[in-house]
């Protein structure tokens, strides 16, 4: 089972290092699924991504406080508004705006609704 758990971890940060370049796939949600299952399979890989300038931070407040930044709230809801204004620009079939902008809307209340971190 350990084998399974560091494949998904690896798996979770390929998606986050994906989603620091790609507008629509959110990175901090992938970070905190690596750093569960490295948990499960790997301390070294676990303690090194808690030890990251970049994501160490996040990861703790989520894990203590069940918590998100101030600074990654307005990024996260920025970002998605501006992915679903590209999505209307680029004259996307409206059903699709709608789905998207259903599923952003959930993911934006999910995110506004958590604890506030400085």
């Amino acid at each position: 089972m350990r084998i399974v758990w560091l494949v998904s971890g690896l798996a979770g940060l390929m998606l986050a290092g994906m989603g620091v370049v790609l507008p629509l796939l959110p990175a901090t949600p992938f970070v905190i699924l690596a750093a569960f299952c490295f948990a499960r399979s790997s301390p070294a890989l676990h303690d090194r991504l808690l030890a990251s300038r970049t994501f160490g931070k996040a990861i703790r407040n989520w894990r203590t406080h069940r918590a998100i930044s101030r600074r990654g709230k307005a990024a996260s809801v920025l970002a998605m508004a501006l992915s679903l204004a590209v999505s209307l620009v680029l004259a996307v079939d409206l059903t699709l705006v709608g789905l998207q902008a259903l599923a952003l809307s959930v993911a934006a209340a999910f995110i506004l609704t958590r604890g506030t971190t400085a």
